[in-house]
């Protein structure tokens, strides 16, 4: 594993970013999540998250760093998806007005 990662995927029902934690929940918030950096251990974490079709879909291991609140994104693209959807304000976004 070149760095540590997080897992994410889209919330089923709602869409929204999720984020898996140590405690196997799933959160919109990714400094809730677990920060990953064994290969051996992120192949188990991806079996337990992909066999939740019914909560979560499109999983996958993303680049992350720790930081001061938690696990924080190292690419754009998983720093878009914290913020929420774009195209109007709900979710996460109305919270952050």
């Amino acid at each position: 594993m070149k760095s540590p990662q997080v897992i994410t995927a889209n919330a089923l029902l709602e869409g929204d970013a999720i984020w898996l934690t140590e405690d196997d929940r799933w959160t919109r918030d990714m400094a809730e999540a677990e920060l990953i950096e064994h290969e051996a251990h992120g192949a188990i974490r991806m079996l337990f998250a992909q066999s939740q079709p019914s909560v979560a879909v499109g999983v996958y291991l993303a680049d992350a760093k720790p930081g001061a609140n938690g696990p924080e994104p190292t690419h754009f693209r998983e720093t878009f998806r914290t913020r929420g959807p774009s195209n109007y304000a709900h979710g996460k976004q109305v919270e952050l007005s």
